[in-house]
Formats: C-alpha cells, structure tokens, sequence
C-alpha cells in the first residue's frame, strides 16, 4: 500500500505500530543510545529504502533516530521496522512531532514572497513554505477575515501523535496555559500561555 492514502488508511495497516502520521509525514523514533548503534541502522535504512530513498529523511542523534517518510508509504514502513527489529532497536512512537510556524494573514498571496525570500524556503501549494534541508519547522499561512491587532498573529503548530495529544494538553494546562478553543478537536486544540501567546496541538484525526 502505497502513494496517495489518508492518515487513517495507513493507520489501519499493519505492521506500522512504530509509525505515526504528523500532517504529510509520517516519522517514527528508534531509540539508539549511540551514534554507531544510530549510524547502522541509517546504513539498513537506506539500503532497504532503495529507490524509495527519495522521500526518506533521517536525523542520526546520540540517543536515536528519527525516520521521517515524505508519503504514506506502509510497505517502506514495515522494511524500516523490520530492520530495526533484526538489529534489536526498540521504537518509541510517543517520540516524534512535528512543529511548524503559523502567521495568520488577511492575503497571503500579499505576504508568502517575503517570507520564502527571508527564509530560504520552497513552497508547496499557495499557503506552505518548507526548508529544503529538512532542518527547519515549515512556515504555513493561515487566512483570517479581519485585522487583530490585539492578538498575536504568529503561532506555533506542534502535531502530535494522535495518541499523545491528550498527554500533551494536559500538561501544558498544568504548566500554567489555558484552553483558547477545542471547537476543532480532535483536529487541533488552540492553547496559550499565561500572556495569551498562542500555539495549536494538533493531529491528523479529522484530517480526512
């Protein structure tokens, strides 16, 4: 199963219980506890990825790698799995996220060319921008009818794993925030700090 599927598609499948759906990726976390354990596994990664390694990234740390797919790829998936799994490299699902930077505003046709120009950016669609390095969060336009001056414009957008987005609310509202809006949860709950600085937890649950 391959190419254009929804989030829930790939979700049902199985053999991807390491995997989550994060917007259009999908990552998983493989705890490593050093570079060598890490830089093996990224040697497996890429030889099962094959000619599918275009739209694999993978970010080697100390304590682990994280594996991120450019599609909902579930074949791909399970191959990454099952390498990890001969090497004896357990995976922590709970792990990964996804941060992006939001700017709401009134025409974004008006405003998206500076902000690809100051960041360096490419562009997907009329509303995204994303670094082609994959070391940045993405950049994403949001259209509000109307100005707010008395409201921050610029927010962060975390996407959680659709089974920790509950964890994460709670202990951002322990830590000090308050609920702004769950209107459309579980797609996205709006939250902010003490100050009123937004930021959105997000899943792909609603997403279609």
């Amino acid at each position: 199963m391959t190419g254009q599927i929804t989030a829930r598609q790939f979700h049902e499948a199985d053999g991807v219980e390491d995997w989550r759906c994060l917007y259009h990726l999908v990552s998983a976390y493989f705890g490593t506890g050093s570079l060598a354990k890490g830089a093996a596994l990224a040697d497996e990664i890429s030889r099962v990825a094959g000619e599918a390694e275009q739209y694999v990234s993978v970010d080697l740390r100390h304590a682990g790698v994280t594996v991120s797919l450019g599609r909902r790829d579930v074949e791909l998936a399970r191959r990454i799995s099952a390498a990890a799994k001969e090497l004896g490299i357990a995976s922590d699902p709970s792990a990964v996220q996804l941060i992006n930077v939001t700017l709401d505003a009134l025409v974004r046709a008006d405003v998206l060319p500076f902000w690809r120009a100051i960041l360096g950016y490419g562009q997907i669609g009329d509303d995204y921008l994303f670094d082609p390095a994959r070391r940045g969060p993405g950049f994403g336009l949001h259209h509000m009818d109307a100005p707010r001056p008395q409201r921050n414009r610029i927010h962060l957008d975390v996407a959680v794993p659709h089974d920790q987005a509950e964890a994460r609310i709670a202990a951002a509202l322990a830590a000090g925030g308050r609920l702004v809006s769950d209107e459309h949860a579980p797609k996205w709950w709006v939250l902010s700090d003490a100050e009123g600085n937004e930021a959105c937890v997000a899943t792909w649950v609603g997403r279609g």
